[in-house]
């Protein structure tokens, strides 16, 4: 059927000698009109492919390109996949690797559960030296069902490869986004009963606005060796908003030895970030992180992050500075080649020279995607945070003065929907769809907000 790669899917096609020999020696064109005045062959759509196959197996491509190509277009879609699929095989054995991919892409839309259209998309991607589609794809290609041994190995050889070659990467999301709860406040007003009467307190209302988010970032790794490499990577976040005391800047940068094996890698890196909020010095922080990735199965992969900072505010230092540590992992488990289940959860201790300000963060989220018909991928993500602080605080609670420590619990829903058939300059446009809620007790600490963001990311 085509490259080695798809060498488990080719069936045995028994044709009569005098058919093959009659292609092979001169070549004559097959036609499927039976009213031609030419004489003819004539065959079935599915014995017309079936012999374009076994030509491009012995290197025929002009023949078998002139077979398929004049094939109408039939009603039975495999037979019309595996035309396409042979065409996509001549181009890339041709090296025209833009034609395969747009072909192999084409027929992903219509049936993203093949496979061996991934993997062979993947081998295009790994010739463009474009490693991170590849394996995205490879990935995906492995949870395919009843792949023999011998090419389980190879996919797994492939990824191995991709991974040693990923020495640089460049991500730039860009879009908009309606928030009604920029300030997460809580609105209404507040009741105080003292013995010298009732007083009341209008809390801040939410304010809605819109905003315009930007991420630009990247990495580039220097190989030392087969397995060592230095790794670097820099990012820049900002949401600006209409109402300019809530814009948000945030820079970050990192360096350090990355170790990459067979079934994983690992990164040890100090890290460093800048904060600006309303356009005003925030925080920075600095420290290191140890960053592990590894392959447990061809189809679970998990991502182990260690993180630990010193924590500066330049307004609030005297009451907000002092460390933070962060372990974090993140498991994926691909059902088949189209769908996947996402699972975390994370532990984040902060420290302060106040304790009203120290905090314990507990956080979990179970996340499920799907590549879907016509170009569209889904992914849907439930999300859930516990905040705890260390010191009592002077608040009102039950409309009088309390002192507690406050205790949070938020949770988040998002859906977010892209469509990979629309591609602006590698960019492909995705819109996500959140809820999020936080209870306290702390009354004036609760608030609910929607956002609608509407943002282009990097195409796979």
């Amino acid at each position: 059927m085509g490259s080695s790669g798809s060498l488990w899917y080719e069936k045995t096609i028994k044709l009569k000698k005098i058919i093959i020999f009659l292609l092979l020696i001169i070549n004559w064109p097959i036609a499927i009109l039976a009213n031609s005045h030419v004489r003819q062959i004539t065959l079935s759509e599915l014995e017309a492919v079936q012999v374009a196959g076994n030509l491009i197996a012995i290197g025929k491509y002009d023949s078998a390109l002139k077979i398929l190509t004049q094939l109408p277009q039939t009603g039975q879609t495999s037979i019309e996949i595996e035309r396409w699929y042979l065409i996509a095989q001549i181009e890339q054995r041709k090296g025209n690797i833009d034609k395969a991919i747009k072909i192999y892409r084409k027929i992903l839309d219509q049936k993203p559960d093949l496979e061996k259209i991934r993997y062979e998309l993947a081998l295009c991607y790994m010739y463009k030296k474009q490693w991170y589609r590849a394996d995205y794809h490879l990935r995906l290609a492995l949870a395919g069902k009843d792949i023999p041994n011998e090419i389980k190995k190879r996919m797994l050889y492939y990824r191995y490869v991709a991974r040693q070659n990923k020495n640089w990467n460049i991500w730039f999301n860009f879009g908009a986004a309606p928030d009604n709860n920029i300030n997460q406040a809580t609105g209404g007003e507040e009741r105080i009963i003292t013995p010298w009467g009732t007083f009341y307190r209008q809390l801040p209302d939410p304010v809605t606005a819109v905003g315009y988010n930007l991420t630009l970032g990247g990495n580039y790794e220097f190989k030392l060796n087969n397995n060592w490499y230095l790794k670097n990577e820099a990012n820049i976040y900002t949401n600006i908003y209409d109402k300019h005391d809530y814009d948000d800047l945030f820079l970050s940068a990192s360096t350090g030895p990355r170790y990459v094996w067979k079934n994983g890698d690992v990164w040890l890196a100090s890290i460093y970030s800048y904060r600006w909020y309303g356009w005003k010095d925030y925080n920075k922080q600095y420290g290191g992180k140890l960053n592990l990735n590894y392959d447990f199965t061809r189809k679970m992969s998990a991502n182990f992050l260690l993180k630990i900072t010193d924590n500066i505010y330049d307004e609030y230092g005297n009451w907000m500075d002092g460390q933070t540590y962060l372990t974090n992992i993140r498991t994926i488990y691909y059902l088949d080649t189209t769908k996947y289940i996402v699972l975390s959860g994370g532990i984040e201790r902060t420290t302060a020279n106040n304790d009203i300000y120290a905090t314990w963060r507990y956080s979990t989220a179970v996340g499920f995607g799907s590549q879907l018909l016509w170009g569209f991928s889904v992914y849907l993500e439930p999300s859930f945070n516990w905040l705890n602080y260390d010191g009592n605080r002077w608040t009102v609670k039950n409309n009088t003065y309390t002192e507690l420590a406050e205790q949070d619990f938020t949770q988040h829903y998002s859906i977010s929907l892209s469509n990979n058939k629309i591609d602006i300059y590698g960019f492909s446009p995705t819109i996500t769809f959140g809820y999020t809620k936080r209870d306290s007790n702390i009354s004036n600490r609760k608030y609910e907000k929607q956002i609608v963001e509407f943002t282009m990311h990097q195409r796979f």
